[in-house]
C-alpha cells in the first residue's frame, strides 16, 4: 500500500492546457475515483500518475518520494485499461504471468502468484482457456488479475467497465468492491459514470475542465455539493435548479412569486438558484403558496416513478421522484413543495451560498 500526493500538477499538449494545477492527497489504502465529463482531464491525470505521459509542471510523489522522472515499471504501479489488451494466443495463466516472466521472476513464483490471483478473482477453472473462450466480464477479470500478480503499491483503473453491458457492469462493480476489501491496496479509478463513483469510492474527486471542483466522500458530495457543477453532476436524476431572487432575512422568492425560508448568504435583490433533489420534492394539489406546474411526462421504473413537471420561469422540467405505486398522468396540474432545510442555495457564480440559518439546520 502507498500514499499518493499531487502538488500543482499541470499538463500541456503543445499550446493546449489540459490540467491546471492539481493538488490532491490520496491516503494509504484509499479507493479514490476521478469522475467528470468527457474531456475533463481525468484519464490524462491517471496517465501522469502511471508515468505514461510526462508532467509539464508540479510533482507526483508516492510514499513521499517524487516519481516525476521514475520510469513506469519502477513506480510500483499496475494499470488496468479500458480495453482488456490480452494476448489472444496465450492462455489466461500466461496472460496473467507475462509481465512477471519479462521481469525474470522464477517460474515457481509466477505460478504461485497467478494461482493466488485466480483464486481471488474466481478464475481457477479458466486458467488454460484462451481469451476468445471468455466472456467480457471474464476477460476484464483476467486483466485485473494481470495487475494483481505484480503486487503493486497502487492500482490504477482507466474506465475498466465501459466496454461491458449494463448487467456485467453491475457484476464487475461487485467484483472490484470485493477486491478492494480483500487487498486493501491504494486504488485510483477513473470513470465518467457517477454511479460507479458513488458505489465504489471512499473518496471522489470531481473534475471539470482540467480542474478539481470538489473532493470528498460520496455522501459529502451528494448532501453538500460545493458548487452548481457538482450538484448537477452527482446524483441521478440531476438536481433540479430553480431561479430565485433573494428577499429580506435570507428568504427567497421562487417561480410564481412563492416565498421560501431558504437560508442564503446574499443581499436582498440578488439573483440566485435553489437546488432541490427529486426525492426532496413533494407533489400535491396546486394551491396558494406552492410552486405550480403541469406534468409533462411520467416514467415508471418499478420501485420509483419520475414525474417531469413544467414550471413557468424554469428552463428545464422539474423532476419529482415518487413511490412506484403513485398514480400521476401527463397534463395533470400539480403543486410542488419542499423542506427548506433540504435546499441547496447557489449564488450567481454557481458557488454554494448557505446562510447561517441553513448551516445550523444542516448540522
Amino acid at each position: 500500500m502507498a500514499t499518493l500526493t499531487l502538488r500543482g500538477v499541470k499538463k500541456t499538449f503543445d499550446k493546449t492546457h489540459v490540467l491546471h494545477g492539481i493538488d490532491l492527497d490520496v491516503p494509504d489504502g484509499a479507493f479514490v475515483v476521478f469522475v467528470g465529463p468527457s474531456g475533463c482531464g481525468k484519464s490524462t491525470l491517471l496517465r501522469l500518475i502511471c508515468g505514461l505521459d510526462e508532467v509539464s509542471a508540479g510533482t507526483i510523489a508516492i510514499d513521499g518520494e517524487k516519481v516525476n522522472d521514475v520510469p513506469p515499471a519502477r513506480r510500483g504501479i499496475a494499470m488496468v485499461f479500458q480495453s482488456y489488451a490480452l494476448y489472444p494466443h496465450m492462455t489466461v495463466a500466461q496472460n496473467m504471468g507475462y509481465a512477471l516472466r519479462l521481469a525474470g521472476t522464477p517460474a515457481g513464483e509466477i505460478e504461485t502468484r497467478v494461482k493466488a490471483a485466480a483464486g481471488v478473482l474466481r478464475l481457477d477453472a479458466l486458467l488454460q482457456r484462451k481469451p476468445r473462450q471468455l466472456s467480457g466480464g471474464q476477460r476484464q477479470r483476467v486483466a485485473i488479475g494481470r495487475a494483481i500478480v505484480r503486487e503493486p503499491r497502487i492500482f490504477l483503473f482507466d474506465e475498466p467497465l465501459s466496454n461491458l453491458d449494463a448487467a456485467l457492469r453491475v457484476d464487475m462493480r461487485g467484483e472490484i468492491a470485493r477486491l478492494k476489501a480483500r487487498l486493501g491496496t491504494t486504488m485510483v479509478y477513473v470513470t465518467h459514470d457517477q454511479t460507479e463513483a458513488m458505489t465504489l469510492a471512499d473518496m471522489i474527486v470531481v473534475m471539470n475542465g482540467g480542474r478539481v471542483e470538489q473532493v470528498g466522500s460520496p455522501l459529502d458530495l451528494y448532501r453538500r455539493p460545493a458548487n452548481r457543477f457538482v450538484a448537477g453532476f452527482i446524483g441521478s436524476p440531476r438536481m433540479n435548479m430553480l431561479p430565485a431572487t433573494v428577499a429580506e432575512n435570507g428568504t427567497v422568492v421562487l417561480p410564481g412569486s412563492v416565498r421560501s425560508a431558504v437560508g442564503i448568504a446574499a443581499r436582498p435583490g440578488e439573483r440566485a438558484e435553489i437546488g432541490i433533489r427529486a426525492e426532496h420534492l413533494v407533489l400535491g394539489d396546486p394551491s396558494a403558496g406552492v410552486i405550480t406546474g403541469a406534468v409533462t411526462m411520467v416514467e415508471h421504473l418499478g420501485a420509483d416513478v419520475f414525474a417531469s413537471v413544467a414550471v413557468e420561469g424554469v428552463d428545464a422540467p422539474v423532476i419529482v421522484r415518487l413511490d412506484g405505486d403513485s398514480v400521476v398522468r401527463p397534463g395533470l396540474p400539480v403543486g410542488l413543495t419542499f423542506d427548506p432545510a433540504r435546499a441547496h442555495p447557489f449564488d450567481t457564480q454557481g458557488l454554494r451560498a448557505d446562510g447561517a440559518d441553513a448551516v445550523r439546520s444542516a448540522a
